[in-house]
């Protein structure tokens, strides 16, 4: 297991975490496991947007089109599951990734330099909110 990945997991399924991370992958374009671990600890910002545009590019991208086609098909139901496990078992393979360009401590400013470094158009504010769920006691 991988700290990081254990430490996401409890993370996503905090009150509101999982919808606020949905919302800014869908509106604002960015990646959840990118976005976890800029709260976790950040570190190489450059490095760790490197891998996770890479990698979601070339194999969570893919995957999550496939599923998303395959939703609410008929009779594509089961494979759509089963293309949602290997798309979970993708992020959970760049995270550990993520988790070697990690800095070792928390870094308060990670979540925005991480956003603004992906793209998109996230608002300062919704960010604010996520990085707040999730360091909430």
């Amino acid at each position: 297991m991988s700290e990081f990945w254990d430490w996401a997991v409890a993370a996503y399924a905090r009150p509101g975490v999982a919808e606020a991370c949905l919302e800014l992958q869908d509106t604002s374009g960015q990646n959840v496991p990118l976005l976890l671990w800029a709260v976790w600890r950040g570190g190489d910002v450059a490095a760790a947007v490197g891998l996770a545009r890479a990698w979601d590019d070339e194999v969570v991208g893919p995957l999550r089109g496939v599923r998303r086609r395959l939703k609410g098909g008929a009779g594509a139901e089961a494979l759509s599951e089963r293309v949602k496990a290997v798309e979970l078992e993708a992020e959970r393979t760049l995270m550990l990734a993520l988790e070697a360009v990690a800095g070792s401590v928390p870094d308060a400013g990670a979540l925005t330099a991480v956003a603004r470094a992906w793209g998109g158009s996230p608002t300062s504010d919704s960010l604010a909110r996520l990085s707040a769920m999730i360091t909430a006691a």
